[in-house]
């Protein structure tokens, strides 16, 4: 295991419980049995808070420890346009990502990459349950 993955893990921040959410969703990924609930506090379509609970993989961990960091303060329709391009992050064609201009875009390269494409789906999973709570 890359040690890059466990230092982006144990970032955990944003690793709580958000009681007054205005979006929140939960996730399961059904290959490994991870699981993802993220809670969204968003006003004039900006993401001001976000708050993650997983049950998962260290993959999993390290993925939405990252995106967590990444998508506080920034507008809801950039994110849409992250969100759905991350699976390029696993062709090494990923020139569509470089034109979004997202905080951390290299410790996502370093994470989602086809070294590690075994675990696409856990290192995945958070984007897709942040996307379902945006209702994107």
């Amino acid at each position: 295991m890359d040690l890059k993955i466990l230092e982006i893990a144990s970032h955990t921040e944003n690793n709580k419980v958000i009681k007054n959410y205005t979006h929140q969703s939960i996730n399961k990924n059904p290959l490994c049995g991870d699981e993802m609930e993220i809670s969204l506090i968003v006003k004039n379509d900006i993401i001001e808070d976000i708050g993650y609970q997983c049950k998962s993989c260290i993959y999993c961990q390290a993925s939405v420890s990252l995106l967590s960091r990444s998508v506080i303060q920034m507008p809801i329709e950039k994110i849409d346009d992250f969100l759905s391009q991350a699976s390029f992050f696993f062709n090494e064609n990923f020139d569509q990502l470089k034109k979004i201009n997202i905080n951390n875009f290299k410790d996502f390269k370093k994470i989602m990459n086809t070294k590690n494409i075994s675990r696409k789906e856990c290192l995945l999973l958070p984007f897709k349950t942040l996307s379902k709570a945006l209702k994107l």
